[in-house]
């Protein structure tokens, strides 16, 4: 143990734990990048769309990443609004509208684009196209995505934003710098702050936005199955 340890005997556990809610950071941003890259996937097989897979920088900093994810983001929703228009064009106006505002069930909806795309773009295209454009497009996925994607602007603005990916495996030093352990420790009291403040409100943002992406997905495949 150091001298500046012994000093300030709390400064240990504090790395362990500012070590721990940066990999909580972590897996969430990696999960949500699995997740995409499956709807990604998804998207390119059944409606013939040409995105690219994204991937998290092992070698990036947090901030590097979140804007790889944003622009990831924003590739797929362009694509659901071209999907959109050409619902738009295909469809009569009074059935569009229907489409994006009829309350019944989801089977409805299907039924309404089915009857006048399903003879051009072929019957599961159209179902598909559907669902997408209602489940990505929709209030509430709207707003889960929005919301995961200004946390992740937040987070890349802030002191995080240069923290590296790969940071754990060259030791929490690279945080914090060899510093005096009073100053060490009010760095560590402050990113513990910063990180917990962040994964309160991005961890279950995730979570809603994975388990978004998941229906999308399952319902794609359970079509063209």
């Amino acid at each position: 143990m150091t001298l500046k340890d012994l000093i300030y005997p709390n400064n240990p556990k504090r790395r362990d734990e500012v070590t721990q809610l940066h990999q909580q950071l972590l897996d969430c941003m990696a999960e949500n990048f699995q997740q995409t890259n499956k709807l990604i996937l998804s998207l390119n097989k059944h409606l013939q769309c040409q995105l690219n897979p994204t991937e998290m920088r092992r070698s990036g900093t947090i901030k590097e990443n979140c804007d790889i994810f944003i622009k990831s983001m924003a590739e797929i929703q362009q694509e659901v609004q071209k999907i959109d228009g050409q619902l738009r064009s295909l469809l009569e106006p009074t059935h569009y509208q229907k489409l994006h505002e009829l309350k019944g069930p989801e089977t409805q909806k299907i039924e309404i684009a089915q009857k006048v795309v399903s003879v051009i773009l072929g019957k599961a295209t159209s179902t598909a196209s559907a669902i997408i454009v209602k489940l990505i497009s929709s209030n509430v996925t709207t707003v889960i995505i929005n919301k995961l994607v200004t946390l992740l602007a937040q987070i890349s603005a802030s002191v995080l934003g240069t923290v590296g990916v790969a940071v754990l495996g060259l030791g929490i030093d690279v945080i914090i710098g060899a510093i005096l352990g009073a100053v060490e420790r009010d760095k560590l009291e402050a990113s513990v702050k910063e990180y917990e403040t962040y994964l309160a409100e991005f961890k279950p943002a995730s979570e809603s936005y994975q388990e978004a992406i998941v229906s999308v997905t399952l319902k794609l495949e359970e079509m063209f199955q």
